[in-house]
């Protein structure tokens, strides 16, 4: 039985520790947000954090994270309003849509790291996408609101759009 936590709670699964991450997010724990895309750890669609850094969970075992914090899509904002979220729906970012979620996880694990980030820097930690120039905006323009103390700081007109994103 491997034991860890997922998005805040304790998780148990029992089954073998070789089965992917991805797998037990999506099938075992019901969490959808996590995608599969490329199966080779390359697209970013199923990034999560995995003690805060951003892991592509196609590439990980149930067996790697033994003990260790998991947070998915689904874990990052209660309301899908962390800082990164509310700068793609800003930006209107996503294109088809597909890898956004690992996509947010990574740039959100970036900021987290290093709050302040480069241009280049944020550009290395962008997957290959079409949408990869406006997530770069985006994740550019996130660590203001970031260092808020407070999300209710935000405008409301800066965390709402017509058609609210969420994961």
């Amino acid at each position: 039985m491997t034991k860890f936590t997922l998005n805040g709670a304790e998780a148990h699964f029992d089954v073998p520790a070789e089965m992917p991450l991805l797998w037990a997010i999506r099938d075992l724990a019901g969490l959808p947000g996590t995608k599969y895309g490329c199966g080779a750890g390359v697209c970013g669609a199923c990034t999560v954090h995995v003690d805060g850094a951003a892991q592509r969970s196609c590439m990980i075992t149930l067996g790697d994270v033994e003990g260790k914090e998991v947070v998915t899509i689904e874990g990052l904002h209660p309301e899908g309003d962390h800082p990164v979220q509310v700068a793609w729906r800003d930006l209107s970012v996503p294109q088809c849509g597909f890898c956004q979620a690992g996509q947010i996880m990574q740039a959100s694990a970036l900021l987290a790291a290093t709050p302040n980030p480069t241009d280049q820097q944020i550009l290395d930690g962008m997957r290959l996408c079409i949408g990869r120039m406006r997530m770069a905006d985006a994740t550019g323009r996130a660590p203001v609101s970031s260092r808020m103390s407070n999300m209710a700081q935000i405008p409301v007109e800066a965390t709402r759009t017509a058609a609210t994103i969420r994961w």
